[in-house]
């Protein structure tokens, strides 16, 4: 009873905002529907006071895909584009307009007076130099994920902040999904008992999903400024591949850990409020996609999450793949005591099986092991001290939850990061939030390269001795 008086609560506190559907009548959570599904009506109005001005720092898919919806809101303009090819600041001047002015170089962005944000969409080994250089020029930043490339750079980039007080938001955009702040509110009713255990997985099987791009036709030094990408890096001759595909190699990206394994922890964070795991371990291979790089298509990884306050201690375990047989398919699974709880693309379901109170008697049992007159007398025992329902397991029906059409995490993510330009409130990912949720997926990498466990603090966000 208390489970059902709480699930009711929760639709009441959506506050009318669910359209409650059912393939029979409407008796509510209670009902005996095989499936009940709520279609959660969001409409958010964006504020349009001040313009903001921002500059873009990376203009290959994500910068594009960023900028293109930083322009959805209300209020912001594009000002100013970096890229380190000549082709893409040509392209920027065709799709924004030719008034935009472009440069190869970041640092001409940061001296401008009239830029309010910029937008970091580079290769991973630049977000958290030109991320301090940014907040140190007066400037608020939006970077991508990971937030930074090494372990060594999240605490750097947190002190910049706090010295600062500029905002920065981290671009992992289902920690402004509607979908996954409903979900929450549900997995905080209890409706899936003591979670226990998280599965979560990428599966991709084609090149684009393996970041073999197409590559540009007058790609080259003279159109690259190969000696500003790699500087921080060894010397090495220009390589378009690991320009143009730099997710697979070391010195550029962070793998498949670094890019996807930072979605999965950054929804399993904003559902159960941790800080992260302590104990960390990955496998994996170069099965399929053998190009040259050097990070594996295919990665498995367990972390250990101890228990604290905001949750019991629980196991997640974390796979990529790029040569599936699947397709190309997502999930995260929040698996409980009493129920999982499946994260897709657009939406959840919850899935009750609950235990009876009874432990049960006979079948795969050692009952049948007893004598005759030993079995009777068992099962009249078992009768005494278990009740019909006591024998029976509680029945739930399945409980969907889709996002409204139409509804953009990623728009809602940046309205999130405008908001706090504007007015200083805090942002849903900050730094902290940021480097704790890629913290351990760098890890994973080290484990994976080096062979061992990883061991993290996750309050102080530093590896243990």
């Amino acid at each position: 009873m208390k489970t059902h008086t709480s699930r009711r609560k929760f639709l009441q506190e959506l506050g009318g905002t669910a359209v409650l559907l059912s393939a029979g009548p409407l008796v509510g959570f209670a009902s005996r529907e095989k499936m009940e599904e709520h279609i959660i009506t969001y409409n958010k109005n964006f504020s349009s006071n001040d313009k903001i001005r921002i500059a873009a720092i990376g203009m290959g898919i994500m910068g594009n895909n960023d900028i293109d919806t930083a322009l959805k809101v209300p209020g912001i303009e594009l000002v100013a584009a970096c890229d380190l090819y000549s082709g893409r600041l040509e392209r920027v001047k065709e799709k924004y307009g030719k008034d935009i002015f472009t440069t190869k170089d970041y640092r001409e962005i940061l001296n401008r007076k009239d830029i309010d944000a910029v937008v970091i969409a580079t290769s991973d080994n630049w977000h958290s130099r030109i991320s301090i250089d940014a907040m140190n020029a007066g400037k608020s930043v939006y970077c991508e994920k990971p937030m930074v490339h090494k372990l060594s750079e999240g605490l750097d980039v947190i002190a910049i902040l706090d010295k600062t007080k500029k905002t920065m938001q981290v671009g992992s955009q289902r920690v402004s999904s509607i979908v996954y702040r409903k979900a929450r509110e549900l997995y905080k009713t209890g409706i899936i008992g003591q979670l226990n255990c998280i599965e979560a997985s990428f599966d991709r099987q084609d090149a684009l999903g393996a970041w073999e791009y197409t590559m540009p036709t007058d790609g080259s030094p003279q159109t690259v400024d190969w000696d500003r990408y790699i500087s921080g890096t060894p010397q090495m001759p220009y390589d378009a591949k690991k320009f143009f595909w730099w997710r697979n190699y070391r010195d550029f990206g962070t793998g498949v850990a670094g890019d996807l394994f930072v979605h999965l922890l950054s929804g399993i964070h904003v559902l159960t409020d941790s800080k992260g795991p302590e104990k960390i371990y990955a496998s994996g291979q170069l099965t399929y996609w053998k190009d040259e790089r050097d990070v594996p298509d295919v990665m498995v990884a367990v972390m250990h999450y101890p228990e604290t306050k905001e949750h019991s201690s629980f196991q997640v375990m974390l796979r990529v793949n790029f040569v599936s047989g699947n397709g190309e398919k997502s999930f995260t699974r929040f698996i409980g005591s009493e129920g999982i709880l499946e994260m897709g693309d657009s939406g959840f379901i919850i899935r009750n099986s609950i235990m009876s109170k009874a432990p049960g008697i006979g079948g795969w049992d050692a009952f049948d092991t007893y004598p005759k007159t030993m079995q009777e007398e068992l099962l009249k025992r078992y009768n005494q001290k278990y009740s019909k329902a006591d024998q029976q397991r509680p029945v739930k029906a399945d409980t969907k939850y889709s996002a409204p059409e139409g509804y953009d995490e990623h728009v809602e993510h940046f309205a999130n990061f405008f908001e706090g330009v504007r007015t200083g409130k805090p942002v849903v990912e900050d730094p902290v939030f940021g480097f704790r949720a890629c913290a351990p997926c760098l890890a994973c990498n080290d484990s994976y390269f080096q062979k061992k466990i990883i061991n993290w603090d996750p309050v102080n966000m530093r590896l243990f001795c």
